[in-house]
C-alpha cells in the first residue's frame, strides 16, 4: 500500500541512523536487551535460541531480509518492505524497523508456526508481573477513596490515569489540589473539548485504541468504566492488537487478565471488574483486534473497513506513544505543526492522551516549545516525563 503521508522538506521520515539519537539507542540498545529477556523468560528449544541469536546479529552487524516463504504473511511484508530490504535496520524508517523486529522477533520464538510455541506471548510474564506489584494493589485500593470524590475530580483523575499509564499514581490524582501542572506537567491540554463531546447522558460511542497492557490497561478500563455508568458513553469498542507487539502492547487474553484482576480485588475495584464483565457480555463493551493494528503503517493508510469502523464512533481516543506517531506521521514535524492539519485523515472527532516518549510532537505554542527546550533541552520528548491531551473535535 503506498502511503498518503508525503514526506516534505520540513518533515523527513524519522530513522536510526544519527549517532547518539533516541531512534539509534531502541535499535541499538533496547532492541538487543529484549532478545535477551525474551531468552530468559521462557525454556525455549535450541532452534528458538538459533533463531534468536540470528535476530540479534542481523540487528547488530546485518541487514533487513524478507520472511521466509512459508510465514503466512509473506507477501504482505514484501509489499511493506520492498523498499527496505537489504538495507541497514538504521536506515530504515524508524515506525518500520521497530514493527518489522517485532515481526521477527514472534518468527523466532515460534509464535505463528505450528507447534508447542504456537500462539504463546513472549512477554506474558513481563505483563503479569506488573498486576502482581504493592504498587498495582495499591492503585486499586485508591478506587475506593476516589469513589467518595465529587464527579469533576473523579473525571480528572480517571482521564489523567488513562494518560499517565503506568506513570499514574491514582491515590495523588484524587487528592484536590495535587499541584499536577507542576509535578506531572501537560504540554497540551484538550480535556475540556474531549469532554464538550462526552456529556452526561449523551451516550456516546466511544473508541478506545489501547497501548499497553497490565497497569497501563486497567486506568483505560477504569476510565471506560466511568464513561458507562455516568451515561458519558452508550457503547465502547476497545481495540487491541491481535497479537504480541512492542513487549507490553495489549491484546485481548490482557483485557480479561485486568478484568480478572478487578474483580479479585476487594469494594469498589471489584465493582468496576463486575461492571465491565457485564457490559462485554451484552456488548455496551466490546473489544476488537484488527490486523492494521500491527502495521508498520500511518493511520492515514487505514483500510477501508477500518476506516467505516471508525467513522461511527463519536470520538476516537488514541493511546500511548506508537498510537501518536501513527496518527500525526513517524516525521520530525516541527512542534508548532498543526495538530488538526495532521490528523484530518482521520474519520471523526480524535483524542491523543500521550504520555512523550518519542521525538514527535505536533500542536504546540512557540512558547511552550520554547520553555521546554530551554528548560529540558530535547529530553522532554523522549523521557516519559511529559504528557498531552490534544482532541480535533470535527
Amino acid at each position: 500500500m503506498e502511503s498518503r503521508d508525503r514526506p516534505g522538506p520540513e518533515a523527513p521520515v524519522i530513522t536510526s541512523d544519527a549517532p547518539g539519537s533516541f531512534p539509534r539507542s531502541v535499535l541499538a540498545e533496547r532492541h538487543p536487551a529484549l532478545i535477551r529477556q525474551v531468552r530468559d523468560a521462557f525454556p525455549y528449544g535450541p532452534e528458538q535460541h538459533a533463531a534468536l541469536d540470528a535476530l540479534l546479529a542481523s540487528g547488530e552487524r546485518g541487514v533487513i531480509e524478507p520472511l521466509g516463504p512459508g510465514a503466512h504473511d509473506h507477501e504482505q511484508w514484501r509489499r511493506w518492505g520492498r523498499e527496505q530490504f537489504g538495507r541497514s535496520w538504521f536506515e530504515a524508517p524508524f515506525l518500520w524497523a521497530e514493527s518489522y523486529f517485532y515481526r521477527r522477533l514472534l518468527e523466532a520464538v515460534g509464535y505463528f508456526a505450528p507447534g508447542p510455541w504456537q500462539g504463546v506471548d513472549p512477554f506474558r510474564p513481563f505483563k503479569q508481573a506488573e498486576l502482581r506489584t504493592a504498587e498495582a494493589a495499591e492503585e486499586l485500593r485508591a478506587v475506593d477513596r476516589l469513589a467518595k470524590e465529587p464527579r469533576a475530580v473523579q473525571d480528572r483523575a480517571l482521564l489523567h490515569g488513562s494518560l499517565w499509564g503506568n506513570r499514574a499514581d491514582l491515590g495523588f490524582r484524587i487528592t484536590a489540589g495535587s499541584g499536577d501542572e507542576q509535578d506531572r506537567p501537560l504540554v497540551a491540554d484538550d480535556a475540556q473539548a474531549l469532554w464538550s463531546l462526552l456529556p452526561e447522558g449523551g451516550r456516546a460511542t466511544v473508541y478506545l485504541v489501547a497501548d499497553n497492557a497490565g497497569r497501563e490497561l486497567v486506568p483505560d478500563l477504569l476510565l471506560i468504566d466511568h464513561l458507562l455508568r455516568h451515561a458519558r458513553a452508550g457503547q465502547v469498542v476497545l481495540h487491541v492488537k491481535p497479537y504480541p507487539y512492542f513487549v507490553s502492547d495489549a491484546i485481548t487474553a490482557d483485557v480479561v487478565d485486568c478484568l480478572r484482576h478487578l474483580r479479585a480485588a476487594e469494594g469498589a475495584a471489584a465493582e468496576v471488574g463486575e461492571r465491565l464483565w457485564a457490559a462485554m457480555t451484552d456488548g455496551r463493551l466490546t473489544v476488537r483486534a484488527h490486523p492494521f493494528s500491527c502495521a508498520p503503517l500511518p493511520y492515514a493508510d487505514l483500510p477501508d473497513d477500518l476506516r467505516r469502523d471508525f467513522a461511527r464512533a463519536t470520538v476516537t481516543v488514541l493511546k500511548g506513544d506508537l498510537n501518536y506517531r501513527r496518527l500525526v506521521g513517524d516525521r520530525r514535524w516541527a512542534p508548532t505543526t498543526s495538530f488538526a492539519e495532521r490528523t484530518a485523515h482521520f474519520p471523526g472527532p480524535v483524542a491523543a492522551l500521550r504520555t512523550l516518549k518519542s521525538d514527535v510532537v505536533v500542536g504546540l505554542d512557540a512558547d511552550t516549545e520554547a520553555a521546554l527546550v530551554a528548560a529540558h533541552g530535547q529530553r522532554w520528548r523522549t523521557g516519559g516525563t511529559h504528557a498531552l491531551i490534544q482532541v480535533r473535535a470535527g
